[in-house]
């Protein structure tokens, strides 16, 4: 790299020793100070400045760090409200990943024993500040998720300096925060302490403390509902029954006043009466039938072609069609010639007009 200031500049370098230990990373044009070492570079005859450390000029080397990280996550979506999984309402399982020897494990121990004892509580005890911190915590998520040994987790720690609660702004623990199939509660510090961690968690609480409470439900408020409800069932059924009990009561009376046997017999009468009614109009429904009928066959026995066949005429016919005009028929023809009472086959011997 060059650095420079308004008047001069001059060519750097920082081996991998010194800048694996940088929190931030540098950019162009960012205000720096630097400690470190100027030899010639004797390949090409200039003298390079061989940087030891570098710390920002102003804002501190841990706040530019979690400022460029939050940017880039926050540019890969890992934070994005669409990510976020849904707290289980009753959890048989809650993980913990945490120190096992400082209060907040103590505190989320007591709150879900208080609250809801129902729970399992396992614990994967992990360093949570110093340099092994984040692989152990990033770790530890990982193992619970291969192994489904949570149905929700707890991640954090009790207060403490930036540097202190540092683990949690790392890379890798956010990156596991947010792969993790299991829905993860961020408890980091205190109310006013954010890190990288809380805005990947599938949840934020402002402490330890407060991460158990919404982990778990609250059992005592859970038997009170229960108890509310079951007490609105018993009014409700009661109040049913005792409307049922006042309905029956009313029938009896009814029935008192308006005996059974009295009303059947009304019935009866009734049914008697119109069974009568519908036989004598059923019978006249007939008679009218049969008259009629018997004037519709009188008709047609009068308009009948056999009624006037059996007064001596006949019809005659030819290859199966009635002969109406002579002229079509010629002499030597045979022909049907149908009688009152049986048919006749005839041979025209001669053949007249009108």
């Amino acid at each position: 790299m060059t650095v420079k200031d308004e008047f001069s500049q001059i060519k750097a370098v920082m081996f991998k020793s010194a800048n694996s230990k940088l929190k931030f990373m540098p950019e162009d044009s960012m205000s720096v100070i630097i400690r470190g070492r100027v030899d010639v570079f004797e390949r090409d005859g200039q003298y390079q400045l061989y940087i030891d450390d570098m710390q920002p000029d102003g804002a501190g080397a841990l706040a530019i760090a979690f400022e460029q990280l939050k940017k880039k996550l926050g540019a890969e979506g890992l934070f994005d409200e669409e990510r976020k999984k849904p707290i289980p309402r009753f959890p048989q399982k809650v993980g913990v990943v945490t120190s096992n020897t400082g209060a907040a494990v103590r505190d989320i121990i007591n709150v879900i024993s208080r609250r809801y004892p129902l729970a399992e509580i396992i614990i994967c005890p992990v360093a949570v500040q110093g340099e092994y911190a984040a692989g152990q915590i990033k770790n530890a998520i990982e193992l619970f998720n291969l192994k489904k040994a949570a149905d929700v987790l707890i991640v954090g720690r009790g207060g403490g300096s930036v540097e202190d609660l540092w683990a949690f702004n790392e890379e890798i623990v956010a990156r596991a925060v947010a792969a993790s199939e299991i829905p993860i509660i961020s408890a980091v510090g205190h109310e006013t302490d954010f890190t990288i961690c809380d805005f990947a968690a599938d949840l934020r609480a402002p402490t330890p403390s407060a991460a158990a409470e919404l982990a778990v439900p609250d059992m005592k408020a859970l038997l009170e509902n229960i108890y509310g409800a079951k007490f609105r069932m018993d009014s409700a059924v009661n109040g049913r029954i005792a409307y049922a009990l006042s309905a029956v009561e009313q029938k009896k009376k009814q029935l008192k006043i308006l005996s059974p046997k009295s009303y059947i017999d009304n019935l009866t009468v009734r049914f008697d009466k119109v069974s009568m009614a519908m036989n004598a109009a059923a019978e006249r429904a007939v008679e009218a039938k049969k008259s009629a009928l018997m004037q519709k066959c009188a008709k047609l026995d009068a308009m009948s072609p056999l009624k006037i066949l059996s007064r001596g005429y006949g019809v005659a016919s030819k290859n199966g069609k009635i002969i109406t005009d002579s002229s079509v028929l010629l002499p030597d023809d045979v022909i049907d010639l149908r009688l009152g009472r049986g048919t006749a086959e005839c041979r025209v011997i001669g053949v007249k007009g009108e």
